[in-house]
C-alpha cells in the first residue's frame, strides 16, 4: 500500500472516529501516523482494564504536572464525556499538584531511594493492618469514628 493510500485510510478512520482529523494528527509524520494512530484507538479510546474516566482523570492530573494548556482542555471535557464530576475532575488536578509537590520536595531533598521504599512499605503494612482490625470489630464495638 502506498503512503498515501495508508495515510488516507487512517485518516478516514479518524474522522469516522472523530467526525473530523484534527490538525495535530495530521502533523504526524508520515513513519508516526499509523502507530500513533492504533495506540490512541485500541489503548487510549479502546476498552482497557481502566475505564475511560480515570484514564481521562489521569490525564488532567498529567497535563497539570506537565503544565499543557492542550492536554488539559482536552482531558478535561473527555473526562466530562466519561461523566466525571467538577468534584472529580477538581480532585484529579489536585491529586496531581500533590504529587509535583513531594516528588519536588522529595527529590530536593534527595532521599535514599532504597530508605524511602523501605518507610513505604512498612506503612502500607500498617494501613493494612488497621484497616483489617477495623473490619474485624463488631457493629457498635468501643470504636465510634465521629
Amino acid at each position: 500500500m502506498g503512503e498515501a493510500s495508508q495515510r488516507g485510510d487512517v485518516f478516514a478512520e479518524i474522522e469516522q472516529a472523530f467526525g473530523l482529523v484534527p490538525e495535530w494528527l495530521k502533523l504526524l509524520p508520515e513513519e508516526a501516523l499509523a502507530g500513533s494512530w492504533t495506540l490512541l484507538r485500541d489503548f487510549y479510546f479502546g476498552e482497557t482494564s481502566l475505564p475511560g474516566k480515570y484514564k481521562e482523570l489521569i490525564g488532567i492530573a498529567v497535563a497539570g504536572a506537565t503544565r499543557c494548556r492542550y492536554c488539559q482542555l482536552f482531558h478535561t471535557e473527555a473526562a466530562r464525556l466519561q461523566g466525571a464530576t467538577d468534584a472529580e475532575i477538581a480532585e484529579a488536578a489536585e491529586m496531581g499538584g500533590v504529587t509535583m509537590m513531594a516528588s519536588t520536595f522529595i527529590n530536593g531533598m534527595a532521599l535514599d531511594l532504597d530508605d524511602f521504599r523501605d518507610e513505604t512499605r512498612k506503612v502500607i503494612a500498617y494501613v493494612r493492618r488497621q484497616r483489617a482490625a477495623r473490619a474485624a470489630r463488631p457493629e457498635g464495638g468501643d470504636h465510634v469514628r465521629h
